[in-house]
């Protein structure tokens, strides 16, 4: 048997260089839109980039796009060193990172609160996506930093659930997520722009934004929608 190609395209990956620094590169997805985005990699013959549905923001406004900060845990009732590995993590998060959650699909703790927001935040954090719950949701909100999450619950992680790894890739849905890659969530849920391709999917999101302006003009000024179509329009 050899495992020698699935070993390559699970495995850890080198961190491809970008054309622009990565937090440039990050505040211009947030001027687009997740649909642009998704239009784009269709393009590239990726069609199963977003993450599930119910996973979805504390608040409609919130939008976040930073570098994919990966954790992968599990329930798992064992307490002896969690918080010293919980304390770990935090402290090897980066700048203009988003940590993402796999939890194997719990369904019962709060993978996120108050307290890692907050520490998470002092170590240049942008967001959190998770795959799970989030606790503390009053005062998460209060620090304005965007979480999406599946359930809100006061259940916390200790006892209930633990990490298994952080930085090594994941999968949530069918979706799946290698550090360093580009992660976008607005109101209409979190997508993952891989890494290799993520300058040239922004310039075309951001063509596709200038385009639409175009779009919108003829429909006020009273064009058909098949008119619309012939002159390179769409719907």
């Amino acid at each position: 048997m050899n495992l020698d190609d699935l070993k390559a395209k699970r495995g850890r990956r080198e961190l491809s260089a970008l054309p622009i620094p990565e937090k440039e590169l990050c505040n211009r997805f947030q001027e687009v839109f997740t649909a642009a985005v998704n239009d784009v990699l269709r393009e590239h013959g990726l069609l199963h980039q977003v993450l599930p549905s119910n996973i979805a923001p504390l608040k409609p406004e919130m939008k976040v796009c930073a570098v994919a900060f990966t954790v992968k845990g599990s329930k798992n009732l064992t307490i002896e060193s969690e918080m010293e590995q919980r304390a770990k993590m935090l402290e090897e998060i980066g700048d203009n990172s988003v940590v993402v959650w796999d939890t194997s699909g719990d369904d019962e703790s709060a993978q996120w609160g108050e307290v890692m927001t907050m520490a998470s935040q002092k170590r240049g954090c942008r967001g959190a996506v998770i795959d799970g719950g989030v606790r503390d949701t009053n005062k998460v909100l209060e620090l304005d930093f965007p979480v999406f999450c599946r359930y809100r619950t006061s259940n916390g992680m200790l006892g209930r659930f633990r990490m298994i790894d952080w930085q090594i890739p994941v999968m949530i849905g069918q979706v799946f997520i290698y550090p360093g890659d580009i992660i976008f969530g607005d109101i209409d849920g979190v997508i993952v722009i891989p890494r290799d391709i993520a300058y040239d999917v922004l310039l075309k999101s951001e063509y596709i934004k200038e385009n639409e302006k175009a779009i919108k003009q003829m429909v006020l000024e009273g064009l058909t929608p098949s008119e619309v179509i012939k002159k390179g329009g769409y719907f």
